[in-house]
């Protein structure tokens, strides 16, 4: 299911959605990144979303938050999201977006999303404060945000529960990418110093070899995360019976292969 659900979510953080917060006086992406992702959240401290997002560096989320709210309210930064991301999503899978069965894939997926266990969870919980819209594709992007954030909280108590902070995942990420900590993408803009440290610690635990690659125990906490993570958002589902999660996934399945035959 993250496989077929990130793709749809995922669109929203691309150009199409970037413009129109740029519009509105947007400095950059970031910051319509964090208004349009923290605004379920409302008028809340750069602390309060730093907590809640998890893997961005100290500092990071205090670059955009306030700042953003002197420029959109959250609720404008939520439905200029929302267009963005319906106009993005359409963009990229065509004719598709017409279709009967993008329709019932969003229904099966609503049914999922709003039906998931919110204890414990504060980013879905905002959104399944917001109103589900009406228009399909609109409705399919948005059962796809809620359940990506629903599995992000999940997954965020999993590295909680196993020690790992937020700048600690993405090196076990690029470990598990075969890349250099300092040429990811996600946290190349570091001070080497601070990156160094991270690393160092991860070594010292005995997560990280000399090299910068994964040792055995390393690989072997990143799986566990991984399954408990799974196992997390496994309750989301629970409300389908099998045949409709089998067309749920019938459903999303060429949606998803258009979104990522676009993005290639």
């Amino acid at each position: 299911m993250f496989e077929l659900l990130e793709p749809i979510a995922a669109v929203t953080y691309s150009e199409a959605t970037n413009e129109p917060f740029m519009a509105l006086g947007m400095r950059n992406f970031w910051d319509g990144y964090f208004a349009g992702r923290a605004a379920p959240l409302g008028l809340v401290p750069a602390e309060v979303v730093h907590a809640v997002f998890y893997n961005f560096a100290d500092g990071e989320v205090a670059r955009h938050i306030p700042w953003v709210w002197g420029k959109i309210t959250p609720q404008e930064a939520i439905a200029v999201r929302e267009r963005g991301s319906v106009t993005a999503l359409r963009g990229r899978i065509g004719e598709l977006a017409d279709s009967d069965g993008l329709g019932r894939a969003g229904d099966l997926a609503t049914l999922a999303a709003v039906s998931a266990p919110t204890e414990g969870r504060a980013l879905y919980a905002g959104l399944r404060a917001l109103d589900v819209p009406e228009e399909p594709v609109a409705k399919l992007w948005h059962a796809a945000t809620l359940l990506r954030e629903h599995r992000g909280d999940g997954h965020n108590a999993a590295l909680l529960a196993h020690g790992i902070g937020g700048t600690e995942a993405h090196v076990l990420l690029a470990c598990s990418l075969g890349m250099k900590p300092e040429k990811f993408g996600r946290i190349h803009h570091l001070p080497k110093a601070q990156l160094a440290a991270v690393v160092d610690g991860l070594r010292a635990r005995g997560l990280v070899n000399d090299a910068g690659g994964f040792t055995d125990a390393g690989r072997d906490i990143k799986e566990r995360i991984e399954a408990l993570t799974d196992d997390l958002a496994a309750p989301a589902y629970d409300v389908l019976n099998a045949d409709e999660l089998d067309e749920l996934i019938a459903g999303l399945e060429p949606i998803a292969a258009a979104v990522q035959a676009a993005d290639d």
